[in-house]
């Protein structure tokens, strides 16, 4: 749709774009004890990446940076520049035991659960 739209109005969306912030691929799941966030990042480094907890919201923020080139570029559709994925957990989380590892280009937050939204099995002691 951009390539479209660039390409009928002569390259103004890509001026109209820059500087703002995209959303990556992202899934978002749920275990027992812990909300799971994988966010696609290929060739961006750790140091590049922040990842902030407020309340209940998670919100990961980077940058995918160009690379050095020799010779002349003559078409790219890779997309460059900040990056930012937001996410509203839907229940109560224990922030200061938040993890996030990266590996071969996706980016796992890990979000524990607070205790009291974790569930529990409750035994019967007693009746018929």
């Amino acid at each position: 749709m951009g390539t479209l739209l660039e390409s009928t109005m002569g390259g103004a969306m890509g001026s109209m774009t820059e500087g703002m912030a995209w959303s990556p691929l992202a899934d978002l799941s749920e275990t027992d004890d812990a909300y799971l966030v994988e966010v696609e990042v290929p060739g961006v480094k750790r140091e590049d990446l922040d990842i902030e907890m407020t309340e209940r919201e998670l919100t990961i923020t980077g940058e995918f940076k160009e690379r050095e080139r020799t010779g002349m570029l003559r078409r790219s559709t890779r997309r460059t520049g900040r990056v930012e994925y937001r996410a509203a957990l839907p229940g109560d989380i224990s922030p200061e035991n938040v993890e996030a590892t990266l590996d071969n280009g996706v980016l796992t937050v890990k979000v524990p659960k607070a205790e009291a939204t974790k569930s529990r099995r409750i035994e019967i002691t007693s009746g018929h």
